[in-house]
């Protein structure tokens, strides 16, 4: 849970620094969804750990803020490509086995059914971020109200705490500092 928290509060910030920042059209709209749907995910997760008395993080952990800070520096095309490569497309891929190996190790029924909801909303962030950044247009880049997850800047990757993420008693955490 706290994983997903993380990449929700992640990608929300990034996206909020890429409505500011890009000028394409396109990564406004990716942008926008993003903020849209983490949000919507967000709320979700906060309603299911409230049931089952965990605490989730507020803001993205300290390996995302630094990468959030390193994102903020980049301007124009430089920007675009690192928000899109690296938080659209190889966060997306990062966050979406996080979310398989949750789905096939939770035990709770609850977590396993919001992530298997989730999870199509990662699938389709993840081809939008590959259209805008192989250049292609991209149709789905609308608002469909369902909700995903992500993180950008620094995914739930290279953990040796993935399977934690599907843990609903809170012991996932490590005060923060764990990796994504």
């Amino acid at each position: 849970m706290r994983d997903i928290a993380y990449s929700n509060l992640a990608e929300i910030e990034a996206a909020k620094v890429a409505q500011n920042k890009t000028k394409s059209d396109q990564v406004k709209t990716f942008a926008q969804k993003m903020i849209d749907d983490h949000t919507q995910s967000q709320k979700e997760l906060e309603q299911l750990a409230q049931s089952k008395g965990v605490t989730l993080p507020t803001e993205p952990d300290r390996k995302h803020q630094a990468e959030l800070k390193k994102l903020s520096a980049l301007e124009g095309d430089k920007f675009d490509k690192q928000y899109m490569s690296k938080g659209g497309v190889g966060d997306h891929r990062k966050t979406d086995n996080m979310l398989k190996k949750a789905e096939q190790r939770a035990k709770d029924p609850d977590l396993k059914a919001l992530v298997a909801k989730i999870k199509p909303t990662v699938d389709e962030h993840l081809t939008m971020a590959k259209d805008i950044s192989s250049g292609k247009s991209t149709a789905s880049g609308s608002s469909s109200g369902k909700s995903g997850t992500s993180s950008s800047g620094a995914g739930p990757s290279e953990s040796k705490d993935k399977s934690k993420s599907s843990d609903t008693s809170g012991s996932s955490s490590t005060g923060g500092t764990e990796k994504k």
